[in-house]
């Protein structure tokens, strides 16, 4: 049969093809050490698993509303007030079936074929994939360690074309776990607004970002730019992976269109998740999310001390998220080639840098410390034990 030409240009996520490779390898008998894939390795937060046992309870669960459960909008609107300092109405929020459908959602609400939207080097993949299928043309503006990877301002307006229609922005980010600084992200987005540009915003590893000297949690743009469109999901600080459940906070007249995209691309999110993920509010989930945080950043320093010791340079420290973005130029491998002999030879999975860009693509290597310390440490060793097979640099 004949494949579209949408589907034909979608590379592969890397991430996930060592992911597979990695559990080919375990069914073979092997001890693997999964460091390639952002799934933390708590799970969901025990009130959410004990009111799902009770949903199975034969009830019936039906279809909810397109825009998901009023109840959950109400308190997805609370948590973004008490955790990220901004007043939203629940009208405005938007539950969806992962980030990925609100990702989705927007980019069919937003990109029309021939616009140009501008989005960091390196950066999520998914993001660019969504934009390009509805036909956008996606400008991959270079970053370096000395703008934290990300974008800037300044490098926004320089890149701005005739063409340009809106930019994507992730802050904590996916692979770098580096965030925009507030004021410096207040700046693009105004800028981008002064054009008429649209801004999504992906804070889906905002609440696992580190907290300010004085112990304040991180402030969402939409405090400074309520025309944003901000995704977020329960996946990441709430630990609910393949519960597949997300949201986003869009501006008034976007409501009543992601309703509409809504209700034909998928009905409703999933109901059993939608009602059980009314336990992650409570004061319990959320002592349990935060000292999760915790326990990220101290799998973060951790990390970080034993790739110094192997002689692999993190060129920018983390900030959030649970991602380290390391520099493998000094092993004379590709990032890809080192992937591919970490994962054969002592079966340490990771992710090569050309699923998120091609600037640092060649010479960098995601690594996510969602794993349990015993996994990271014993990763640590493997690698350093690899690294040290390697002939020394020229």
């Amino acid at each position: 049969m004949r494949i579209s030409q949408r589907a034909e240009a979608v590379a592969p996520f890397y991430a996930m093809e060592f992911g597979k490779r990695a559990a080919e390898l375990e069914a073979a008998g092997h001890d693997v050490i999964k460091l390639s894939i952002g799934e933390p390795d708590f799970g969901a937060p025990p009130a959410f698993l004990a009111a799902i046992r009770e949903l199975t309870d034969g009830r019936p669960l039906t279809y909810t509303g397109a825009l998901g459960l009023p109840e959950l909008r109400t308190a997805i609107a609370g948590f973004c007030g008490t955790r990220f300092g901004v007043d939203v109405d629940p009208r405005r929020v938007v539950v969806t079936s992962g980030a990925s459908a609100a990702l989705l959602l927007s980019c069919a609400a937003l990109v029309d074929p021939g616009d140009e939207v501008l989005v960091a080097d390196p950066s999520y993949p998914c993001n660019r994939q969504f934009a390009e299928s509805f036909g956008a043309h996606v400008r991959l503006i270079p970053t370096t360690p000395a703008t934290r990877f990300q974008l800037t301002a300044e490098l926004v307006a320089g890149t701005w074309g005739e063409h340009t229609r809106g930019v994507m922005v992730a802050s904590p980010s996916n692979p770098t776990g580096t965030s925009v600084p507030h004021d410096e992200l207040v700046r693009i987005c105004a800028d981008v607004a002064d054009r008429d540009g649209w801004r999504i915003v992906d804070e889906i590893y905002l609440g696992l970002a580190d907290r300010g000297p004085d112990g304040t949690a991180p402030t969402s743009i939409l405090a400074a730019d309520p025309g944003a469109i901000v995704i977020n999901s329960f996946s990441k600080y709430f630990g609910m992976t393949g519960w597949r459940l997300g949201w986003c906070i869009v501006p008034d007249d976007l409501v009543p269109v992601m309703e509409r995209l809504a209700q034909n691309y998928y009905i409703c999110p999933p109901t059993p998740a939608q009602h059980a993920a009314l336990e992650c509010f409570t004061d319990e989930s959320l002592a349990l999310a935060e000292a999760r945080r915790e326990e990220f950043r101290i799998r973060r320093e951790l990390v970080v001390d034993g790739l110094a010791r192997i002689g692999l340079d993190v060129p920018v420290v983390p900030d959030g998220a649970f991602y380290v973005y390391l520099d493998v130029s000094r092993t004379g491998l590709t990032s890809s080639e080192f992937c591919d002999r970490a994962l054969r030879e002592v079966h340490v999975s990771l992710t090569p840098g050309k699923d998120f860009g091609h600037h640092t693509a060649d010479d960098h290597v995601r690594l996510s410390y969602a794993a349990s310390t015993d996994e990271l440490t014993e990763g640590l060793r493997r690698l350093g034990e690899f690294v040290g097979t390697l002939p020394p640099p020229a």
